[in-house]
């Protein structure tokens, strides 16, 4: 097993510094912090590069909030400064991380996510009779310090770096020695790194070739219910005794036929539909957002950014018609981005205009005119 080092200059050099700070402000120029870093940008960065190379970098500074989507969590959001920090680390660790994932990961890589890891389900779900569906029972809160730590001692050898990572792992916890601060870049690549050890056993000790994980979702599949409950019970002992885990009580085994929900969608063998969770919550968003352009709150720019969004998430799935029906009962701006066949358009525009019969002038309509230019019949060139 490959060990990296010497990575600290790399990650204090001012250009992968000043890199870090445009990540880090992206989409964040009209926030106080941001402007306030950018503005003095040369001092600040040369601060950040002292800091790194003396091994004395400030971390911790939070600021807390809880969000219900769909369920509650605690958000930290860190000062600029650290997230200029953490793009820093990841701008040279994230590819470390990176060859230590399986090919089915696909939270927080490039040329995965959420809909390729939808995709790669479907393709199983089709080859397969039945599903094992397994969660992670308060994964970012019950993830152990000492044992990420120990993974990522196997990945990195540089002494500097690893004591960045402990200081910024021991800034949170939710108990002693466990959590991380969901919020933080580096919180997002080391929740999907702790789990690397699984994915291995899963695909080299069990010998599970049909797997899907998208961060602590993951889904094994299996001709056999029997075979399926095997895994299951080899794979809670794994977690239990190797990373500290537990797993939540609504593990599913079931045949694919009946259907599977995952992030998000319900996934059959040859069709896939929105889960009910997420219908319910792309009624209540869509209600908000309009009521939000209605009183005035939101222009229609604004209110058109956050429905193309929220209905990017519908289009992979058969929920046309659902959609439309919601549409039609809460929506004003939001009929217009629906996305139209061009057949249909086609077909609309037969019907209102009959080929062969001239459109009838309407009551009250002016006469319309044709201009014909001058040289112009059949006598012209």
């Amino acid at each position: 097993m490959k060990r990296h080092g010497q990575l600290l200059a790399r990650i204090a050099e001012p250009a992968n510094l000043r890199l870090a700070f445009w990540k880090a402000a992206k989409g964040k120029r009209a926030k106080p912090d941001c402007r306030a870093f950018q503005h003095g940008i040369d001092a600040n960065l040369a601060e950040l590069h002292g800091q790194l190379l003396s091994g004395h970098v400030p971390v911790g500074d939070y600021r807390t909030f809880i969000v219900h989507d769909p369920k509650e969590r605690t958000i930290c959001a860190a000062a600029f400064r650290e997230r200029v920090l953490h793009h820093a680390l990841m701008n040279v660790c994230e590819p470390v991380l990176e060859r230590a994932a399986i090919f089915d990961s696909y939270a927080c890589r490039k040329g995965k996510g959420q809909r390729a890891a939808v995709r790669r389900a479907e393709s199983y779900a089709r080859q397969h009779d039945w599903f094992l569906k397994m969660d992670v029972r308060k994964y970012f809160d019950s993830i152990n310090q000492r044992v990420l730590l120990a993974l990522l001692a196997r990945k990195f050898k540089d002494a500097a770096v690893l004591d960045v990572f402990e200081k910024i792992l021991a800034s949170y916890e939710t108990k002693p020695g466990c959590g991380l601060p969901i919020g933080n870049l580096t919180s997002q690549h080391f929740a999907n790194f702790y789990l690397a050890p699984l994915d291995r056993f899963l695909k080299e000790h069990l010998g599970c070739r049909a797997y899907v994980r998208y961060m602590d979702d993951f889904v094994v599949w299996g001709d056999s219910g029997a075979e399926l409950r095997a895994v299951w019970r080899e794979v809670e002992a794994f977690m239990t005794a190797e990373l500290r885990l537990t797993l939540k009580p609504n593990v599913a085994v079931n045949k694919t036929a009946f259907g599977m929900d995952f992030l998000g969608y319900r996934i059959f063998p040859r069709e896939l539909r929105l889960a009910r969770r997420s219908k319910l919550r792309f009624a209540s968003k869509f209600r908000r957002y309009e009521q939000a352009w209605a009183e005035g709150r939101w222009t229609e720019w604004q209110l058109q950014q956050r429905m193309q969004a929220l209905l990017a998430f519908t289009l992979p799935a058969r929920s046309r018609n659902w959609r439309l029906h919601v549409e039609t009962r809460f929506g004003v701006v939001a009929r217009r981005l629906e996305p139209h066949d061009p057949r249909g358009q086609l077909e609309q525009q037969r019907d209102q205009l009959p080929v062969g019969e001239p459109q009838q002038q309407q009551p009250g309509q002016q006469e319309q005119q044709y201009w014909v230019p001058r040289g112009s019949g059949p006598s012209s060139a």
